[in-house]
C-alpha cells in the first residue's frame, strides 16, 4: 500500500472492475429473498447536486448492505424526460439558430429533442457512477422508453374508461413564459413586498359605496361580483344589491359567501372567477360568469378595453392611475404576501380558466389514505405520515395536461366529421361512430408526474406480468427528499393502489435538504451552491458520502460545512494509516490457533461484536447517521487509538512468536470485519485496503456481512474502560500542567477495591508506555496524600502525580474546581432522570440499576475531589 491514500488513483479503477464483473446486476432468483429500490429518476436535463448525492448515497448504502446480507438486490436506475425543462433547453438552442419549434413543426422538433437526449441525457448517470452508485445499469429505464410509454397508455386508457379522467374548463396555474399549465405543487410561493389597494365601488341607485381591498387591481376588469361574509353585520343591508364596476361600468351583484375573511382588508372581496382559484369556486357556487381579461402571454386582451395589449404589470400601473383620477382609489397600504411563481422559470403564475384534462382524485385518494391508517405503508420518520395525510385528505383534482410537445401525448383523438372523442391504446385509423378517417389527436402531453407515478411497476415490465415484477414488486423501500412527497410519492402510492392493488413500498425513508452553512437553500442566485463532482475530485467520493450521512438524523435538513469534509478526509487517512500498520506487521503471518488472549484482546473482540450488532440494528432502522457514528467511534477511538497501540509490544516482540501471532490474528480479524461494515459507506477505500489483505474472494462488495461473534466478555470491557480512563486522566494532567512529552513522571494510584487494583497492576506496562510513566505504585490505603501532586479522581480510584517544582498550586486548585463543576453537571442530569417516573417506570430494571450505580459513583468521585481540593487549599 502507498504511504498516502489517493482517491483519484482508486475510484475509477474499482468502479470499472465492479461494473465489468457484473457485481451490480441480479437475475430473478426465487431462492433468495428480494430487496429492491427504484431510484427517484433525476431529470434527463440535470447535473448531480448535493441533494442527488445524499439521496444516491443513502440508496447505495442500503443496497450494498442488503447485497452483503445475501439478498437478491435490485437498485433500478433511470431518468425522467422532464417535459418543461427539456423542451426549454432545446427551444433555446433552436432560437439561437434563428428559428422556432413552430417553424420546425412537431415531428422535426421532437427529433431534435431525442437527439439532445442522446447527446446529453446520460450526464447525470455518469456522475452517479463517480459517487459509487451500485445500480443495476443493465436495467436502466427512461420515462419515455418503449416499456414506460406502453404503461402510460395503459394507465390513461384504464382511468379514462372508468370515468376517472375527464376534460373540462377549470382554473389552472398558467406559466406565461413556459406556455403551459403546472400543478398546484409545482407553484413556488415566494414572500414578496406588495401593496393592498382599497377601491371604492358605488352601489347602484345609491350614494353609498362599498370599499374592497385587492393586491391585483388589474384583474378588476374581470370582476363579476363582490362578496361579503353572510354574518358580517356591516354589510347585511347590501347583500343582494348591485354595484357599478369602476372603469368598466358593468353591473355586478353583492353576494354573501363564507369564503370571505372578515378580518382581511375591509371584509369585502372582489370576485374574479377567471383569474383566482378561490374566486373560481365562489363563482361556481353562485353561477357567476367567467370573464378572462388576459391572454396566454399574460397581456390584457380585448375584454380589457383600452388596456388591451399591455402586460399585466404595466396594466396595473395604468389602471391605478386611472382609478386615482376617477376618485375610486381610497388608499394604498404596504402589504407583504406570498406570490406564486413557476418552479422552472420563476415567472409569476397567472391563474386562468382553460379546457384541460383532469384526474378525479377523491376515488384514488381514498385507498392511498387507508394504507397509512392501517399500517401497510409508513414514512421514516413517522411524522411525515401526518404531512402526507393532510395533503391527501384535502386533494383537488389533478390537472394532467400540459401545453408542450415533448412528453407522452394524450391518447385521445377527435373525429373532425362527427365530433366523436376516441381514447385508445392503439392509434385509431378511423372513427368507430361514423367510419371517418379524419381524426386529429389532442395536441397536449401528459404531466411528467403521470409517467413517474407509475415508476415502481412500469420499470419492471407492467402491464405485462414479468418475472421481475413477480420477484421485486412491491419494492422494499423508497428513499427520497421531503420536498417531493406530494409531487411524486403520493402519486406513486395512489397509482399503485389503482393498478397493482398493493402498496409500491412498505416504507418511505425521507431525508432532508442539503443547505449551506447559514441554513439557506443552495441556489445559483445566492451563489452558494456546491458541485459534488468538484468535492469528489478534491476529497474523494467516500469523504463526500460519509460526510453527507453522518451528523444528522432521518428527515432533518443538513447544513453543509466545508470543515466537515476535512474532518472526514482525516478519518479516511486514519483508516488508511492503521491498515498500512497492520499490513506491515503481517509479513510473517500464517493462519493458526491463537495463544492466550490479553485484556486488550478480550476487550476489542467484545467491542467489535457490539459494533456489528449496533451497526446492523441502526441500518435496519434506516438510521444511517447513527450507524456511521458507531463505526467512526469504534474505528478511530477504540481500534486505532487504543488497540493498535496496545498491540505494539507483542508485535515487536519477536521472541514470543505465539503472542505476536495472537495480536496479528486479532488485528486482521477486526480490521477485515470492520472494513466490511464500513464498505457500504466508503466503498472505494474499503475495496482498495481489502484487496491488499491476506483474504479470499474477488471483491469486498461480494463478501458476506459480518455475523456477531459469540465472543462476549463484559468484564473485560469494564476492566479495559478503567485502564483507559486512568491513562486518559494521567495524560490530561500532563497536558494541563504542561509536562513535556519526553519527561517521565511517577504515578501513584489509590484503589481500595481489590478488582480495580488487580486491573491496574496487570496494566502497569500499558500505563507506563501510554501515559509516560517512570514508575507506577498502587496503594490500598494512604496514610497521607502527596502534598505537591496533581491529582485525578475516577470512580473508586485516585491518581496522584508528584510534580514537585513543576506544579502551579493555584492552577491545580482551579483545575479541580472545574472538574467538580463538571461532576455536578453530570449529577444534575442523572438526578433528573432518576426522579422521572416515566424513565424509572418504563426503562428496563437493569438500565435503571446501572444509572443508580453511576449516580453512586459520581457522588463518591465528587467527595474525593472535594477532599483533595480542601487539602490543597490548606497546604
Amino acid at each position: 500500500m502507498a504511504k498516502a491514500y489517493d482517491s483519484s488513483q482508486v475510484e475509477g479503477k474499482w468502479y470499472q472492475f465492479w461494473e465489468e464483473n457484473g457485481f451490480f446486476h441480479s437475475e430473478v432468483d426465487d431462492t433468495k429473498k428480494p430487496f429492491s429500490i427504484v431510484m427517484p429518476p433525476p431529470n434527463v436535463t440535470g447535473a448531480l447536486h448535493l441533494g442527488h448525492a445524499m439521496d444516491g448515497t443513502i440508496q447505495d448504502i442500503l443496497t450494498r448492505y442488503k447485497r452483503m446480507r445475501g439478498f437478491n438486490t435490485l437498485w433500478l436506475p433511470g431518468t425522467d424526460h422532464a417535459g418543461i425543462a427539456t423542451q426549454a433547453k432545446v427551444e433555446a438552442q433552436i432560437v439561437k439558430e434563428g428559428t422556432s419549434r413552430q417553424e420546425l413543426g412537431r415531428d422535426k422538433f421532437l427529433e431534435r429533442v431525442w437527439d439532445w437526449k442522446q447527446q446529453y441525457g446520460g450526464r447525470i448517470t455518469q456522475q452517479l457512477r463517480r459517487l459509487g452508485a451500485s445500480c443495476d445499469w443493465d436495467r436502466e429505464r427512461f420515462t419515455m422508453d418503449e416499456g414506460c410509454s406502453k404503461a402510460v397508455r395503459e394507465a390513461f386508457v384504464s382511468l379514462y374508461r372508468k370515468g376517472l379522467i375527464y376534460r373540462g374548463n377549470y382554473i389552472v396555474n398558467w406559466c406565461p413564459k413556459c406556455h403551459t399549465t403546472i400543478s398546484d405543487i409545482e407553484v413556488e410561493h415566494v414572500d414578496s413586498e406588495g401593496h393592498l389597494y382599497h377601491l371604492s365601488y358605488p352601489v347602484k341607485d345609491s350614494l353609498e359605496t362599498l370599499v374592497v381591498a385587492t393586491t391585483r387591481p388589474e384583474t378588476m376588469l374581470g370582476d363579476t361580483a363582490v362578496a361579503v361574509h353572510p354574518e358580517d353585520e356591516r354589510y347585511q343591508h347590501l347583500i343582494g344589491k348591485t354595484l357599478i364596476l369602476p372603469l368598466v361600468d358593468r353591473e355586478i351583484p353583492i353576494i354573501a359567501d363564507e369564503y370571505v375573511d372578515r378580518e382581511f382588508g375591509t371584509g369585502a372581496v372582489k370576485i374574479t372567477p377567471a383569474h383566482d382559484p378561490n374566486d373560481f369556486e365562489v363563482g361556481l357556487r353562485h353561477q357567476l360568469p367567467q370573464i378572462a381579461v388576459m391572454d396566454k402571454e399574460a397581456r390584457m386582451n380585448e375584454q380589457a378595453g383600452k388596456y388591451q395589449g399591455l402586460d399585466r404589470f404595466e396594466a396595473r400601473k395604468a389602471i391605478v392611475e386611472d382609478l386615482k383620477t376617477a376618485g375610486v382609489l381610497v388608499k394604498i397600504d404596504n402589504h407583504a404576501h406570498a406570490v406564486g411563481e413557476c418552479y422552472r422559470c420563476s415567472t409569476v403564475i397567472e391563474p386562468m380558466v382553460s379546457k384541460q384534462w383532469f384526474v378525479k382524485m377523491e376515488p384514488l385518494a381514498k385507498p392511498a389514505i387507508e394504507v397509512i391508517n392501517d399500517g401497510r405503508l409508513g414514512f421514516v420518520p413517522d411524522r411525515f405520515d401526518k404531512i402526507y395525510l393532510g395533503w391527501m385528505e384535502n386533494i383537488r383534482d389533478w390537472c394532467i395536461s400540459r401545453q408542450l410537445w415533448w412528453g407522452h401525448r394524450i391518447p385521445v383523438w377527435y373525429c373532425e366529421d362527427c365530433g366523436q372523442e376516441i381514447c385508445a391504446q392503439e392509434d385509431p385509423t378511423n372513427c368507430p361512430s361514423c367510419g371517418s378517417e379524419h381524426l386529429k389527436q389532442d395536441p397536449d402531453v401528459l404531466d411528467t408526474w403521470f409517467s413517474s407515478g407509475l415508476w415502481p411497476f412500469s420499470t419492471m415490465g407492467w402491464p405485462e406480468k414479468t418475472p421481475e415484477l413477480q420477484q421485486f414488486y412491491p419494492t422494499t423501500v423508497l428513499v427520497t427528499g421531503r420536498d417531493i412527497i406530494f409531487f411524486w410519492v403520493a402519486r406513486m402510492i395512489f397509482m399503485a393502489m389503482e393498478f397493482m392493488k398493493e402498496v409500491p413500498f412498505p416504507k418511505v425513508m425521507i431525508h432532508g435538504l442539503v443547505l449551506d452553512a447559514k441554513g439557506r437553500k443552495m441556489s445559483k442566485s445566492l451563489g452558494n451552491g456546491v458541485d459534488p463532482i468538484e468535492v469528489i475530485e478534491q476529497y474523494g467520493a467516500d469523504t463526500l458520502r460519509f460526510m453527507l450521512i453522518t451528523g444528522n438524523t432521518p428527515g432533518n435538513d443538513l447544513r453543509f460545512h466545508p470543515e466537515r469534509l476535512e474532518a472526514t478526509r482525516n478519518f479516511c487517512n486514519k483508516i488508511w494509516n492503521a491498515s498500512r500498520f497492520v499490513l506491515m506487521n503481517l509479513e510473517d503471518y500464517e493462519a493458526g490457533p491463537r495463544g492466550e488472549l490479553t485484556l486488550a484482546d478480550r476487550w476489542i473482540l467484545t467491542r467489535y461484536a457490539s459494533t456489528i450488532e449496533k451497526t446492523t440494528e441502526a441500518l435496519e432502522a434506516f438510521d444511517l447517521g447513527e450507524a456511521g457514528r458507531i463505526l467512526y467511534e469504534f474505528i478511530w477511538n477504540e481500534f486505532c487509538d487504543w488497540y493498535i497501540e496496545l498491540s505494539k509490544p507483542r508485535l515487536y516482540n519477536k521472541e514470543d512468536a505465539l503472542a505476536r501471532h495472537t495480536a496479528q490474528s486479532i488485528l486482521l480479524e477486526v480490521l477485515e470485519g470492520t472494513l466490511r461494515l464500513l464498505h457500504p459507506f466508503m466503498p472505494f477505500l474499503t475495496e482498495e485496503i481489502w484487496q491488499n489483505l491476506p483474504v479470499q474472494g474477488k471483491s469486498i462488495m461480494m463478501q458476506s456481512w459480518p455475523e456477531v461473534p459469540a465472543y462476549h466478555d463484559e468484564e473485560a470491557v469494564k476492566s479495559m474502560t478503567l485502564l483507559m480512563e486512568a491513562i486518559k486522566a494521567i495524560r490530561n494532567i500532563r497536558a494541563e500542567m504542561k509536562v513535556s512529552p519526553g519527561q517521565k513522571v511517577e504515578i501513584l494510584m489509590l484503589a481500595s477495591d481489590a478488582n480495580q487494583r488487580r486491573v491496574l497492576e496487570n496494566g502497569k506496562a500499558d500505563i507506563l508506555k501510554l501515559a509516560g510513566g517512570a514508575s507506577v505504585e498502587l496503594f490500598e490505603t494512604m496514610a497521607e496524600k502527596p502534598s505537591q501532586a496533581a491529582s485525578a479522581v475516577l470512580e473508586g480510584v485516585e491518581i496522584y502525580l508528584p510534580l514537585k517544582g513543576l506544579m502551579d498550586l493555584d492552577k491545580e486548585i482551579a483545575r479541580l474546581e472545574k472538574e467538580i463543576t463538571l461532576v455536578l453537571g453530570e449529577q444534575k442530569v442523572l438526578e433528573a432522570k432518576l426522579n422521572n417516573p416515566g424513565f424509572v417506570g418504563k426503562a428496563p430494571a437493569a438500565v435503571v440499576a446501572k444509572e443508580r450505580e453511576r449516580a453512586e459513583g459520581l457522588a463518591a468521585r465528587k467527595a474525593a475531589l472535594e477532599e483533595r481540593l480542601k487539602e490543597l487549599q490548606q497546604s
